[in-house]
């Protein structure tokens, strides 16, 4: 009996091993012949589209390895986009590359770049960012895709177009507290009250008046930690961004940490905030320089009435304060970091708003209507934006078989197929350095390339915002920001200098810091008098 039993067993696990292998086959023939298919598909789309291949990055070693580690290295060195510029040097400015096994298109081709952002919209999404940044941000307007992204963007679009004489007003006061804070031999790093600045008023976007009410200085005195914290944090998520399909890798102790002390920050703020909010919103009238104002709009009500969920509150404050605090702290810093450097510039500014508004601690503040006369300044502006761009390095995820415009063939001038689950990255600090666009001097910082409407045909070759449907909700709000702060601290300092003790460097081979946004790795120090 036992031998019979033995023998029946036997026989069954012959019979299990056979069918699982006669299974693993037919899955392994089905796969083949999907892999088979797909391919014929793709290269028949290809065919059909005239698509070549693009130009293949320089790397040598197997998997892109030398290039990870060349990044890392600039990156320990604070000069990560200084290798980006080198490899867009080697490769072209459209060409694909392997990293990890993972191929993916980069691009700096103006033409490729308006089919990613608006021509073909709908061809892509935001792929691993919500996955790598979801420890920081959670689900926000900037790792959201789809009818949540739309939902998040028809939020918060009221607080720019219904509160615009507030906020000018909450721009102006904050102001105030920039120059105060400048001590008396005007020797100072601008780089974090150039941070201070934007924050407080991205905290008044984000909670209104109640910024203003008891107790509120006990959470904004907590900011020079949170600023701490979100920047560690943003440096883990560029290095995450950076391996890809492996940004899981990075997710040690500091980078929890990081992490836990921004959202115990913003949950205290949005406690307060709710605690202190009004019954109802007022209606503000007698707009001094003659605006419609709609009733005011306070963003963290609008949500509190959507959901009454702690984490999606705290989430969507934290990537308007991303955007709000960071972006436009960085244009400042630069933009008074160059003026420093360059006086032919300050002193065309210097003129402009002496002639306009008058220099000196008593000349009248600058209104809207007064920056709006500023010609100069808004050209200043735009070369900063240029050399600097707020957020310098960029990706979508492919989500079905689609082209690029540009970047295949032997001479770059053939569509490029972009197969689905494919990354397509764009670096505009690259596309922004282009000679063959802005001239043989592009790395200079030369407002007056913009006098004259000589780059008005620009087009996407210039993207200090984005584009397409994804177009920064804050543009305007951000370049009257940065515009009457400018005015203002050139109106009472007219004297930008850069210290004695300060090493000259050039324009763009400063020390960086690369986040999500770009910010100088040496701070901001200039000297300041009246």
């Amino acid at each position: 009996m036992d031998g019979l039993r033995i023998w029946t067993t036997n026989n069954r696990l012959q019979q299990f091993c056979g069918g699982f292998l006669a299974l693993t086959l037919l899955v392994l023939v089905w796969l083949q012949s999907r892999r088979q298919a797909r391919a014929e598909s793709e290269r028949l789309f290809a065919l059909s589209h005239g698509c070549l291949p693009p130009a293949r990055w320089g790397a040598k070693y197997p998997l892109g390895l030398d290039y990870l580690f060349k990044a890392f290295k600039y990156s320990r060195q604070q000069q990560v986009l200084q290798f980006f510029l080198d490899v867009v040097a080697e490769s072209g400015t459209t060409f694909e590359q392997n990293l990890l096994g993972s191929r993916a298109i980069d691009t700096i081709d103006p033409a490729n770049i308006e089919a990613i952002l608006s021509t073909n919209f709908q061809d892509y999404g935001l792929g691993l960012r919500a996955p790598t940044f979801s420890p920081l941000l959670g689900q926000g307007i900037f790792t959201q895709d789809g009818d949540a992204w739309k939902h998040s963007r028809q939020l918060l679009r009221p607080q720019f177009s219904s509160n615009r004489s507030r906020n000018f007003d909450q721009i102006k006061k904050c102001v105030d507290d920039l120059i105060s804070a400048v001590p008396a031999n005007g020797v100072v790093d601008l780089q974090p009250l150039c941070f201070r600045l934007t924050f407080d008023t991205t905290m008044f976007l984000l909670f209104g008046d109640s910024v203003s009410t008891n107790d509120w200085g006990q959470v904004a005195g907590q900011e020079s930690e949170f600023s701490k914290a979100f920047n560690v944090a943003q440096e883990y998520l560029a290095d995450r961004g950076r391996l890809g399909p492996f940004y899981w890798i990075l997710n040690d102790r500091s980078f929890k940490e990081a992490c836990k002390a921004c959202h115990r920050f913003v949950d205290a703020a949005v406690k307060k905030a709710l605690e202190a909010r009004p019954g109802k919103t007022k209606s503000h009238t007698g707009n001094p320089e003659g605006e419609d104002v709609k009733s005011s709009y306070v963003f963290v009500e609008a949500l509190v009435q959507q959901t009454e969920s702690p984490k999606v509150i705290r989430d969507q404050c934290l990537n308007v304060l991303l955007a709000g605090r960071d972006t436009t702290g960085c244009c400042l810093q630069w933009t008074f970091r160059l003026l420093a450097r360059h006086q032919n510039v300050l002193q065309k500014l210097r003129d402009e708003i002496s002639k306009i508004v008058g220099l000196g601690v008593g000349a009248p503040k600058p209104t809207r209507n007064d920056l709006k006369k500023m010609a100069y300044l808004d050209l200043v502006i735009k070369e900063v934006l240029r050399l600097y761009p707020s957020v310098p390095v960029n990706s979508r995820e492919c989500r079905s078989l689609t082209t690029l415009p540009v970047g295949g063939g032997p001479d770059g001038k053939s569509p490029v197929m972009v197969r689905p689950g494919e990354g397509v990255g764009y670096c505009v600090y690259a596309m922004h350095r282009r000679k063959d666009i802005y001239g043989e001097d592009a790395e200079q910082f030369r407002p007056e390339r913009w006098d004259g409407g000589a780059l008005k045909n620009v087009g996407w070759g210039y993207l200090p915002f984005n584009g397409g449907p994804r177009l920064c909700l804050g543009q305007d709000f951000a370049l009257l920001e940065v515009a009457y702060t400018v005015a203002r601290v050139v109106q009472v300092f007219p004297q930008i200098s850069v210290p004695p003790s300060e090493v000259p460097v050039a324009v763009g081979k400063e020390k960086q810091t690369l986040t999500l946004v770009v910010s100088s790795a040496e701070g901001c120090w200039v000297s300041l008098k009246s």
